[in-house]
């Protein structure tokens, strides 16, 4: 039979065991509020019996139970949530980097107010109806010239900033392709980290946590695929680049097309190999500035198309118009010299003709009546040209007005903003659908780990309570025995 030290040996392990447990709930209670933490259990199962035959007992030797132990602190995470979150992360990042650009362009159109463009251009047409009744007036002409000078700056403006937008968007993709690789990087280190104690049997859960984070990081960004490896390592793949293989990782890297300054999408590498980045903010950013071949999808190039077209246009049509009228030098025989209203040859520097600039007599309002002869008081061709907001004008693939044309772009600016603002909705909803089904199972809820702590206590308490016992027992075994009457 077993000595009486047998039963120090078991409330020794029971009092390990509760007491591995109880710090596994306090480690679960201190990090209830840790980004990316998962909580742990302590998983105890009985030691190895020992055989117990005894004097009464049956030929067939019995067994003694020999205590309790941990034999594993287990990470409660499911994968199959994880897979399911980070795949439509990619897709909230997505819809997150163009909603944002949409935003930011219909806050730089600003309509409808009194301070956007198609305000602008009406007031420009009502100048030269106000010209139509007044074509001799220097303070008239003078409002006309200045809400040309409007119309222009207002291009100017928009295209300036649509420009810096882009330069600004630029620096997002550097910084976003400089966070893939740094995010690969610490992954790669986690990875190396992990299989160096895996291989040693130890369960390295904070650090599974901490890359679990930065993959999850690394979803938003770019569309991934994430497999396992050997000794608790992961393999990332992006398109159909590897990202990170086991301890290393490779280098995303994107270049510009010299000609377009466009993202060239043969030119989006990982380690050398032309990959499709699939989904994730980066993609969405890359669409926003301007990828080669992505027409529509390249969201500030294809606006600033459309307001360049718009521009020219509408400057060609005045110009025209205004190059076959007579300005006050014309009529009073001063000079037989006729300018463009507009000059420039893009939104960008668009302008006021200079000389317009510097003489009110050159706005030709008169119309020629015939032999280049005209009278002062003739404002026919400032008829005209305010007729051209009403007058169809050849746009590439469309004939419309130049306020239908406008208004097509800020309608469909419109519509797309509201579609990305949808999806990203959309998106929001089910990855906080995900997260909260992820949490349920990895998930710190005080409630149950202060029922767990009373548990373990009184456990631990009660192991400690066979160790004083049994402390009794040979007490009187050592200093009792052998002392008749004692």
């Amino acid at each position: 039979m077993t000595s009486t030290f047998h039963g120090l040996e078991l409330g020794k392990r029971g009092l390990y065991a509760q007491q591995t447990a109880l710090s596994t709930t306090g480690h679960n209670i201190t990090n209830v509020n840790t980004i990316g933490y998962s909580r742990q259990r302590a998983e105890m199962q009985a030691t190895n019996a020992i055989p117990y035959p005894g004097m009464h007992s049956d030929k067939s030797p019995a067994q003694l139970g020999t205590g309790v132990e941990v034999n594993a602190l287990v990470r409660l995470r499911e994968a199959y949530l994880d897979v399911q979150f980070r795949n439509e992360y990619k897709n909230l990042g997505y819809w997150e980097a163009k909603s944002d650009t949409f935003t930011r362009i219909e806050e730089l159109l600003n309509e409808p107010t009194d301070d956007g463009l198609a305000h602008t251009m009406d007031e420009f047409w009502k100048g030269w109806q106000e010209l139509v009744k007044n074509p001799d007036s220097a303070a008239v002409r003078a409002v006309v010239r200045q809400k040309g000078v409007a119309v222009a700056q207002s291009f100017n403006q928009i295209m300036d900033s649509l420009d810096q937008m882009q330069t600004d968007v630029k620096n997002i993709i550097k910084t976003k392709t400089d966070e893939v690789n740094s995010l690969a990087s610490q992954i790669s280190i986690l990875n190396e980290q992990i299989s160096r104690l895996v291989a040693n049997d130890y369960q390295p859960n904070d650090l599974l946590d901490q890359r679990d984070v930065l993959i999850d990081q690394l979803s938003k960004i770019v569309s991934i695929d994430v497999k396992a490896s050997s000794s608790g390592m992961v393999d990332i793949s992006v398109g159909e680049g590897t990202l990170v293989t086991g301890k290393t990782s490779n280098t995303l890297t994107i270049d510009y097309d010299q000609n377009s300054g466009l993202v060239n999408p043969a030119e989006i590498k990982i380690g050398g190999q032309t990959v499709n980045l699939g989904s994730g903010e980066l993609l969405g950013r890359i669409e926003s500035y301007g990828i080669m071949g992505g027409d529509r999808k390249s969201t500030i190039p294809f606006l600033k198309d459309k307001i360049n077209e718009l521009a020219m246009t509408f400057a060609n049509a005045v110009n025209e118009v205004h190059l076959s009228g007579l300005n006050l030098d014309n009529i009073s025989g001063v000079s037989d010299k006729k300018v463009a209203f507009f000059t420039g040859s893009s939104a960008k520097d668009l302008k006021v003709n200079p000389e317009i600039m510097e003489s009110l007599n050159l706005i030709a309002a008169a119309k020629d009546e015939g032999s280049g002869q005209s009278s002062t008081g003739n404002g026919q061709l400032a008829q005209d040209i305010a007729n051209i907001k009403f007058k169809n004008l050849n746009f590439t693939g469309t004939t419309s007005t130049v306020d239908d044309f406008y208004r097509n772009i800020v309608g469909q600016l419109g519509i797309d903003s509201q579609e990305s603002q949808r999806m990203q909705n959309n998106f929001e909803g089910i990855i906080m659908q995900v997260e909260n089904r992820r949490q349920s199972v990895s998930g710190v809820s005080i409630d149950e780990e202060v029922a767990n702590m009373i548990k373990y206590q009184q456990a631990y308490n009660a192991a400690a309570r066979i160790v004083t016992s049994m402390d009794q027992c040979l007490d009187k075994v050592i200093n009792g025995m052998g002392r008749v009457g004692l």
